[in-house]
């Protein structure tokens, strides 16, 4: 799944590539991954009616993301009603959002963005378990996937986020991985962020000492920038808005390595599942 790197890799790009771009017209290919909303904010599949009627006409004025969501903003012409549109896109196991010269359509396109210059933002999704949604104003602050969203981990300092989890008697790992107590990370950056701070994953949180669970965030959040640096991690599915692989999966430590060695003491790799994921850890240097 596209974590926080790959996700704001994706909205960096399209914030060079679209801006000023007018869409054309809206394609739905897959009508279950257009997502629409009711007065409560819940999720309700199969809804492109609105994409197809609003989005045609308004002219993309910036990228960006929030957790693991990739946020497209755009203006309507002063003539409609709802002026400031946002579309989300959830990327989930398999997605892509590519902005590229127009071709035909391809098996796993789902959802296609012609614009007036004869380029094409594409959302394609092998597994159909993304979506994109249509916000209108005030509607995203009422969505209640957005409203649970908990802290942005390159944008809070170490030592606060620490002091949320210090008593919580839950695996670090999975707090790591809940949405709500910090966005954007998965089981890559958890596992990796882990091996650097010495943690094991299925230690709980209120075991690790203060200073180590700040030293864990510092460590998260350096992961992260290098792995914004490097594009992101292509191991199946992921390419950046371009079309282009990342590269921090070459800088991997531990995700996905059981059985091999510990680059730090050489000893054997191995996994224990944690909030439902694999967990892959080194049992000598991670306590």
């Amino acid at each position: 799944m596209p974590e926080l790197p790959e996700v704001e890799t994706i909205a960096r790009g399209l914030h060079g590539s679209l801006c000023d771009r007018t869409v054309a017209g809206v394609r739905v290919l897959w009508p279950g991954s257009v997502h629409d909303g009711d007065a409560s904010g819940r999720d309700m599949k199969s809804q492109p009616v609105r994409l197809q009627a609003l989005v045609p006409g308004a002219t993309v004025v910036g990228a960006r993301r929030r957790a693991k969501l990739l946020l497209l903003d755009l203006i309507s012409p002063e003539d409609h009603e709802n002026r400031e549109l946002t579309l989300a896109f959830h990327l989930k196991m398999t997605g892509r959002v590519v902005h590229e010269v127009c071709r035909d359509v391809q098996t796993h396109d789902r959802v296609r963005f012609l614009l007036r210059d004869n380029t094409v933002l594409t959302f394609a999704d092998v597994r159909k378990f993304g979506y994109v949604r249509l916000f209108l104003p005030g509607e995203l602050e009422q969505w209640k996937f957005w409203r649970n969203l908990g802290p942005e981990p390159l944008e809070t300092g170490a030592e606060l986020l620490a002091q949320s989890v210090a008593h919580r008697k839950a695996r670090i790992k999975g707090l790591l991985l809940d949405q709500t107590v910090v966005a954007g990370v998965g089981n890559i950056y958890a596992d990796e962020s882990l091996f650097r701070a010495g943690i094991r994953p299925d230690a709980k949180a209120c075991d690790v000492p203060p200073h180590r669970l700040a030293a864990l965030f510092r460590h998260l959040q350096d992961v992260l920038l290098q792995a914004i640096a490097e594009n992101g991690s292509s191991i199946r599915d992921y390419v950046n808005a371009d079309g282009d692989a990342g590269a921090f999966q070459n800088s991997f430590n531990v995700y996905g390595k059981k059985g091999q060695c510990c680059p730090r003491c050489r000893a054997e790799l191995v996994c224990c599942t944690v909030a439902g994921r694999t967990s892959t850890f080194c049992p000598c240097c991670q306590k």
